[in-house]
């Protein structure tokens, strides 16, 4: 985003803080949460407002893993690896079960589905499930569709589940007892002191210790160290009226390796996302949240596809902008020439899948330059 001289012009009124974020979204909000545990005082400074960000325009998932069947990660990223990102995705969802416990957030454990939509993804499901199940995990394999709508195959999760996640981020923020300084769009960052970083918004010029930037992909608005590493993609959604039947669908599913995606809602509606592969062109390299007719008609065809009995009318469509990285995993660092300005950034659409652990390792490094291992954004260098 930009801002003009007529909004600010550099004389803004000062406010000296400990610990900044930048970003209110489910990352951001994590972040606030383990710098005060660390017993930081936490500003967090939005250009919108808690949530209203890809936190709270994506499907509600919490499916343990990478964006790549599991076969494919080992192969891509190595073994061990994985294995370490498979357990940070669990960490991360046993953290948002604690956030949510006792809580007015609906969330539930109605387990997933991995579904193949061809032969060949067939084939690779159940090597994805053969490796998964050498190393522990406790997945089950159907050779055949579980929900009988034309599938090839699936990997069941039961452990999996859904939440509300626009409820699951107002929570976290409660949580971090963090200030919030919202309606507030960056446009420069400055560290000429070694222990102080001057961030200039449209309200205020905050001088801050450490500003931790949770910008996902509007991170190419904020620094030109993020282009090319962080590249902003559209997702869209759709959802119907309430199902007269919401038992039609009682788990989380991703198919077409995670392109298409559907669930019902707490009230009883079908959602369905996806109709990206068919429009990448469109799609790509874009902050612009508007939904595009290209991509609704692929999700429209697909509702009739797939689930033909569902009567309903569609009543709302909407889009939101995640952050892809070169090689699919997020990008833990701090900003050229400015060591007190981390980042936690590029989730490549998996934000509840890895978003707490990976910000717990980001404040870690930030205030005690711990090595963040595998999600260090200097690998792509």
């Amino acid at each position: 985003m930009t801002v003009s001289i007529w909004q600010a012009d550099d004389t803004q009124p000062l406010r000296e803080v400990d610990f900044l974020v930048v970003g209110a979204g489910l990352v951001g909000c994590a972040v606030a949460y383990f710098a005060a545990q660390a017993g930081r005082q936490v500003t967090i400074t939005e250009m919108r407002d808690v949530a209203l960000g890809a936190s709270s325009r994506n499907a509600g998932f919490m499916i343990t893993g990478l964006d790549t069947y599991y076969h494919r990660a080992i192969e891509r990223y190595g073994h061990e690896t994985t294995r370490e990102l498979w357990q940070l995705s669990a960490q991360t969802h046993a953290f948002w079960r604690r956030i949510a416990a006792g809580t007015d957030v609906r969330m539930t454990q109605c387990g997933s589905l991995l579904l193949a939509e061809s032969a060949e993804e067939a084939r690779d499901l159940e090597l994805a499930a053969r490796a998964m199940q050498a190393d522990g995990l406790e997945v089950e394999f159907h050779s055949t569709d579980p929900l009988r709508r034309g599938y090839f195959a699936a990997i069941e999760q039961p452990w999996d589940g859904a939440v509300q996640p626009y409820e699951l981020v107002q929570q976290l923020y409660k949580a971090s007892g963090a200030e919030l300084v919202a309606n507030n769009e960056l446009y420069a960052i400055r560290q000429e002191r070694p222990d102080v970083v001057t961030v200039y918004t449209r309200q205020y010029r905050f001088e801050a210790r450490h500003v931790m930037l949770c910008t996902n992909a509007y991170s190419v608005h904020i620094d030109p160290y993020f282009i090319g590493r962080v590249i902003p993609t559209r997702a869209q959604c759709l959802v119907t009226a309430p199902l007269k039947d919401p038992s039609i669908l009682n788990t989380c599913g991703y198919s077409d390796y995670g392109f298409m995606y559907y669930r019902t809602t707490f009230d009883g509606r079908l959602l369905i996302g996806g109709g990206r592969k068919q429009n990448k062109p469109l799609e790509h390299d874009t902050t612009d949240d508007r939904v595009t007719d290209p991509v609704q008609r692929v999700l429209d065809a697909y509702l009739r596809a797939k689930f033909p009995d569902v009567e309903e009318p569609v009543e709302r469509r909407w889009a939101g902008i995640m952050g892809f990285t070169p090689d699919g995993l997020p990008l833990v660092g701090t900003l050229p020439g400015k060591p007190n300005v981390g980042f936690a950034v590029g989730f490549n659409g998996h934000g509840l899948a890895l978003g707490a652990g990976v910000a717990e390792r980001a404040v870690d490094m930030l205030l005690n330059r711990a090595d963040p291992g595998v999600l260090r954004a200097s690998r792509l260098d």
